[in-house]
């Protein structure tokens, strides 16, 4: 996860210990976007870290970032447990599971384990050497996959602070990967053909054939 600014990291803690906020109201009220999962970890850095709240007037950014984040001992890499990938490649056959939250619970179990570079290395060498159960080709710009994305998401709107729930529509050609992607606010009508509109307006072509609320588009 990349690192918020000292700055940034003193007023989450200022909103934690001060305001009284949630994780989730932390989440949504800092102008950069940062999940709550974050903001949990400085919350643990600075329990662990000895320091209390209000912070002292004199401690400076250096040595806050000193006691947050404490360089780790040095561990020969022969030492570091390996992961079980076999198991790391089922569970992210889960909903919501992703890599990222795997190394997270690799490295709460193993704090001086490898970091989170190296495990989706590791993982993707694994995955490599799996057999390749169905092979597709397809020609470029002819073929559109259409889904939601599984699980929803909570889209919290930074003006109100209203909390709502919204599917993610996405679109991938299948010869370039690319991706088209829409959030769409369960409520408001804007189902399965509003999005499919939408990848027509935006990509610039025009529905030929579509297979059900979900499936494939071949563009004309």
């Amino acid at each position: 996860m990349e690192r918020l600014s000292m700055r940034k990291i003193r007023e989450c803690l200022r909103l934690r210990f001060e305001a009284g906020l949630s994780g989730r109201q932390i989440a949504a009220s800092l102008a950069v976007q940062v999940a709550r999962s974050t903001v949990g970890d400085y919350e643990r850095r600075f329990a662990a870290s000895g320091l209390s709240w209000p912070l002292p007037a004199s401690l400076s950014d250096a040595e806050l970032e000193r006691r947050l984040f404490p360089p780790p001992p040095a561990v020969a890499v022969e030492t570091r447990p390996i992961p079980d990938w076999t198991v790391i490649h089922q569970e992210l056959r889960r909903p919501g599971v992703t890599l990222m939250l795997l190394w997270e619970e690799y490295r709460a179990a193993y704090p001086q384990g490898f970091g989170y570079s190296w495990f989706c290395k590791a993982y993707e060498a694994f995955s490599g050497k799996l057999d390749v159960v169905m092979r597709q080709h397809h020609r470029a710009g002819e073929t559109l996959f259409v889904d939601y994305a599984g699980q929803t998401v909570e889209v919290i709107d930074r003006r109100s602070g209203e909390i709502r729930t919204a599917q993610i529509f996405v679109a991938v050609f299948g010869a370039s990967n690319d991706t088209y992607a829409e959030s769409l606010v369960v409520g408001l009508g804007l189902g399965f053909g509003y999005a499919s509109a939408s990848v027509d307006r935006d990509v610039g072509c025009s529905t030929a054939a579509g297979y059900g609320r979900c499936g494939v588009f071949r563009w004309t």
